[in-house]
């Protein structure tokens, strides 16, 4: 049994402090609480005119590095350690890689441990990755290939949308993922 986990909005809270960062750089201009987001990219639902303020903050040295885990990730991952599965963190770098590349692992070293580098898939193709489950806030995942796991989504506002997959947050994850991989 092999597990994916995704790394942005998953374990690491991307959208929290996207925000933090955007209400404190542009206090007066208007911001999207998370509560209403309704698309999975940030720059789909700002007006235009930010597109390139949103690329320079996901871009500048220390985002990645600097996202808090979401409550109960950590804790949760440790608990799923435990178990007979093969487990990884499958993440996609941020097209403005620079700093993103090097950050994820840096958080990965940081918050789970450097046991866990090695367990670590970055990939811009989810779809090609080999495994029976993918954790992962992003609604319609899509690739060159067609995926062999199946996805659960980590509830997010943006996906609430997506009605026809398994939902999971780290407050109910023994409830919807262990019954699966049990």
């Amino acid at each position: 049994m092999r597990v994916l986990i995704d790394m942005d909005g998953v374990l690491a809270d991307f959208e929290g402090r996207f925000l933090e960062i955007w209400r404190e750089t542009y206090p007066k201009r208007p911001f999207i609480p998370l509560e209403e987001r309704t698309t999975f990219y940030l720059s789909h639902q700002y007006p235009r005119q930010y597109t390139a303020d949103i690329i320079d903050i996901l871009s500048a040295p220390n985002f990645f590095s600097s996202l808090p885990p979401i409550d109960n990730a950590i804790h949760a991952l440790s608990q799923l350690e435990q178990l007979d599965i093969d487990l990884f963190i499958c993440t996609s770098p941020f097209h403005y890689y620079e700093h993103c590349v090097v950050e994820k692992y840096q958080w990965i070293d940081r918050y789970l441990g450097s046991h866990w580098i090695p367990r670590m898939i970055l990939t811009g193709d989810k779809t090609v990755v080999d495994a029976d489950f993918l954790v992962d806030d992003k609604g319609d995942i899509t690739g060159v290939a067609t995926p062999s796991w199946e996805q659960i989504i980590y509830d997010f506002p943006a996906n609430r949308t997506v009605q026809s997959k398994k939902r999971m947050t780290w407050g109910n994850w023994e409830e919807v993922l262990l019954p699966l991989i049990a």
